[in-house]
């Protein structure tokens, strides 16, 4: 009977097998194991998204914000946005729109860079100024050095 040559013994134990040098079989290591261990993994990820509070609500993100003072003259009550109908309604949704969390992730970048402008004083005023418009464009809100503070 031929064996196969011996590995190094330093913890050369195969990732996938679970096997030791040697041929023998380690215990816990196999893909049982590591299915088990994700399962855990996603299981306590889960839980975590249930009893974690929300780290903002619709009336405080800044698209919520310049709609509301988008709408609203001097005096006058904020427009409302139609009814949505029942099979529409989402409010048991855990998480937003993925194209909210896209849209939110790329104003935060646009953000950081922006705020590194207004730190920087060899960047010309002009500059600043200007892609400051840009981006209020993008945001409709006026945004200013201090409002980029928000994302």
């Amino acid at each position: 009977m031929r064996r196969p040559p011996k590995m190094p013994s330093a913890g050369c134990a195969s990732r996938l097998s679970g096997r030791a040098p040697g041929g023998r079989r380690r215990p816990g290591r196999g893909p049982i194991c590591s299915l088990a261990l994700l399962l855990a993994c996603v299981w306590s990820i889960g839980t975590w998204a249930q009893t974690a509070p929300p780290t903002k609500t619709p009336a405080e993100s800044p698209a919520a914000r310049s709609a509301a003072t988008k709408g609203s003259k001097a005096g006058a009550p904020p427009a409302k946005a139609p009814a949505r109908p029942e099979w529409r309604d989402t409010t048991g949704y855990r998480f937003p729109a993925v194209g909210k969390t896209v849209t939110d992730m790329q104003n935060a970048a646009h953000a950081m860079r922006l705020r590194e402008y207004c730190a920087d004083a060899r960047v010309k005023d002009e500059f600043v100024r200007e892609r400051l418009e840009r981006f209020s464009a993008i945001t409709g809100r006026k945004e200013t050095c201090r409002t980029l503070l928000d994302y």
